[in-house]
């Protein structure tokens, strides 16, 4: 007797493919007590730590050294204006007051010299920082790799790791560069403010022995080619930011110029607790912010949530940060 053919609708073969998995199940497991499965762990915050990207013929990578978190933005943005309006800033820019405040130094690949933009953090100053020469192997790199150490300016997130555990060099081959001023401004340790007197200690312990083997520069020295000394002096006496250029592409490694991706860039007149001469670092901000909106040049900011890479655009009198998306992917 010939069979009858009917075609199954999508959906009864569907109902079908899962009762046949279920009398399977049910046949497989007969006999055999059910056994809970245990829920998944929770693991935490997993944070990116690199980002390597092109810029021209240069390689150029934004490091994680690490993070702290901190109870409120204010007084520490804001110092000079009342706590309800750096909360209010906050509120309308969909940002908790408490503050995530991560270290991130840059690496830029020449293709001839391998250049490090400050060194992070001392390992034991915080337990969630310190980190940028393990995480240098993250990026592709080992620490006796680096040609050439660029220190933005001397406060601890930028050279407590030039020397290692054992008071040794961390980047035994590399040449350093400090701007002149600021080196001087440390070596010799007069109007320091009481807030920054440890800080010169460590400045005097880590940085100021490299001096034999460092290149003192003035705004405008050359680092290597496609690498200038831009005048940043304020948030310390002397930092200079370097402007980094290959085959027509551009961008500034800012240091700290600005330290927070709201308040400071959306509120650059307002004084910030980590400046030392305030009214410098004001003007300054006021000046990069200006010139990096004008001419539309990509920054590299150790404070900016990372990748820590982006762009600074007007918005009505004052300005705000664009974070980096595709674009240096292409």
């Amino acid at each position: 007797m010939p069979q009858s053919h009917h075609k199954l609708t999508r959906r009864q073969a569907l109902l079908l493919g899962s009762g046949a998995a279920a009398v399977a199940a049910a046949g497989t497991n007969a006999g055999v007590p059910d056994v809970a499965l245990a829920a998944a762990p929770m693991l935490g915050v997993l944070r990116p730590q690199v980002y390597r990207f092109k810029l021209g013929s240069f390689e150029i990578a934004n490091v994680l050294d690490g993070f702290v978190q901190n109870p409120s933005l204010h007084p520490t943005f804001g110092a000079d204006q009342p706590a309800d309006a750096v909360e209010a800033l906050a509120k309308a820019n969909g940002i908790p007051t408490k503050f995530d405040h991560p270290y991130v130094p840059t690496l830029v690949n020449t293709g001839k010299e391998l250049v490090l933009f400050d060194t992070g953090n001392p390992k034991g100053r915080m337990p969630t920082a310190g980190k940028l020469a393990e995480n240098l192997g993250l990026a592709g790199y080992k620490p006796e790799q680096i040609d050439v150490v660029v220190i933005t300016h001397g406060h601890p997130d930028h050279i407590g790791g030039l020397v290692g555990e054992d008071g040794k060099p961390t980047y035994p081959n590399a040449r350093y560069v400090f701007g002149e001023v600021e080196f001087d401004f440390w070596r010799k340790g007069e109007n320091v403010r009481e807030a920054r007197k440890t800080n010169l200690e460590m400045f005097r312990k880590v940085a100021v022995p490299l001096g034999d083997k460092a290149t003192f520069l003035k705004p405008d020295g050359e680092v290597v080619p496609g690498i200038r000394a831009v005048n940043a002096y304020g948030h310390s006496p002397g930092m200079l930011a370097f402007h980094v250029e290959s085959d027509g592409r551009r961008l500034l490694v800012w240091g700290d110029v600005a330290n927070q991706y709201v308040v400071s860039i959306q509120q650059p007149e307002w004084g910030t607790g980590f400046d030392d001469v305030k009214d410098a670092a004001i003007a300054t901000r006021k000046r990069v912010l200006d010139m990096v909106a004008t001419d539309k040049i990509p920054v590299a900011g150790f404070h900016m949530p990372f990748p820590s890479l982006g762009w600074v655009e007007r918005s009505g009198t004052s300005y705000r940060w664009v974070p980096a998306t595709y674009q240096f992917n292409l």
